[in-house]
């Protein structure tokens, strides 16, 4: 699926106080890295189709990202061991580099934990299976997608058609967190209703309590509808009704964050207790460091030159790595004009980088644009 990757028009949402002081003030709700052991800090990389492989996890957890999901992986193509059986491995780019102990991988900068594995399908006994063998192979996390707006296979539900059947989508939940162990956490994501009419928002509401009441630890929620995909903004107000309303449950939100701030705005005018960062992440894995630099009261700063090279080297040599120099150069190219924003001649440089497909269009590039 393809998604519009520049901003909406957004809202202004009102907030009493800076982003700056809100990051200052905020500490992350003690249940969460209860729950996930290493998740320090309220805010993490969210499962992006087509782009959240292990190479962008791995960059993003080197600037700050405290935690990361997986693309949606369909449960089909795992139990017929197709993608998600080696490409979104955690621990694939360790044990092929070498670095096959916890240890070394931590060391190397290869440790892709923890992690969750996001799992999509349509019925509940294929939904469980998948997620067991996510479980072998060792992913801290199972995430059930319940908000893709996929097209519909044939007549079966899946992802956020399942919003309209809330019945239909509580087996599924119901059957994953049967087979996972219960040492392992379930979290589910979520839109915030398949349409705009009151009927679905009680379909969703019926989803979501059911969430809680099943053993899931909790929800992201993303504040578009199913219908609208990726088009317009989404309803901030709508996750700040959601908070308010269930203040005992540990929710997390979506939509829109774009910049450093908005990860802030977003706690302070919905009260969520983390943000799932998207698109506003793509070519753009400082918006972690920032965050935390701003935790700690000190400005978000924007990358040098020398720091932008280094993390296209390292995303490039670790595409390559996964995918091949064929694979991994198409792959790239779409990275490449994301990190082009960055850069004080960005559109002369995403140029460039959409012309990129070997090894050496890429050092060419970096070589001109970035300084030795």
């Amino acid at each position: 699926m393809s998604v519009d990757l520049s901003p909406s028009d957004l809202p202004q949402y009102p907030i009493e106080r800076s982003p700056a002081e809100i990051a200052r003030s905020w500490t992350i709700d003690p249940r969460i890295p209860a729950t996930v052991p290493g998740f320090d800090a309220p805010f993490f990389q969210a499962g992006l189709a087509g782009y959240s492989d292990g190479a962008m996890r791995l960059i993003a957890r080197r600037h700050g990202s405290p935690f990361c999901v997986t693309e949606a992986l369909l449960d089909r193509t795992l139990i017929n061991g197709g993608k998600g059986r080696r490409k979104e491995d955690p621990d694939l780019l360790a044990t092929e580099c070498g670095m096959g102990e916890i240890e070394d991988n931590v060391a190397a900068g290869l440790d892709d934990h923890p992690i969750a594995g996001q799992v999509m399908g349509t019925f509940p006994d294929e939904m469980a299976r998948a997620s067991e063998l996510l479980v072998q192979m060792k992913y801290d996390v199972i995430d059930v997608n319940l908000a893709c707006p996929v097209k519909k296979i044939k007549k079966s539900n899946r992802g956020g058609h399942f919003l309209a059947y809330p019945d239909d989508a509580i087996e599924i939940l119901k059957a994953v967190r049967a087979v996972v162990p219960p040492s392992i956490p379930c979290t589910v994501k979520l839109r915030r209703a398949f349409d705009d009419t009151p009927e679905m928002a009680e379909r969703f509401e019926q989803i979501f309590a059911a969430c809680y009441e099943i053993g899931y630890a909790w929800a992201v929620v993303h504040c578009r509808t199913v219908q609208q995909k990726y088009l317009g903004p989404g309803k901030w107000e709508f996750l700040r009704d959601l908070c308010a309303r269930y203040p005992d449950r540990v929710i997390f939100g979506s939509g829109d964050i774009w910049t450093v701030d908005d990860i802030f705005r977003m706690h302070a005018y919905t009260g969520v207790h983390g943000v799932s960062v998207a698109r506003g992440c793509i070519g753009n894995p400082w918006i972690f460091s920032q965050a935390r630099a701003m935790m700690r009261g000190e400005p978000a700063r924007e990358p040098t030159l020398a720091e932008q090279r280094h993390a296209l080297e390292s995303h490039f040599a670790l595409a390559m790595q996964l995918h091949g120099e064929a694979a991994g150069g198409r792959r790239m190219r779409k990275f490449g004009i994301k990190f082009a924003a960055h850069h004080p001649r960005g559109e002369e440089v995403k140029r460039e980088f959409i012309d990129c497909e070997r090894v050496d269009d890429w050092q060419r590039t970096l070589a001109k644009w970035y300084g030795e």
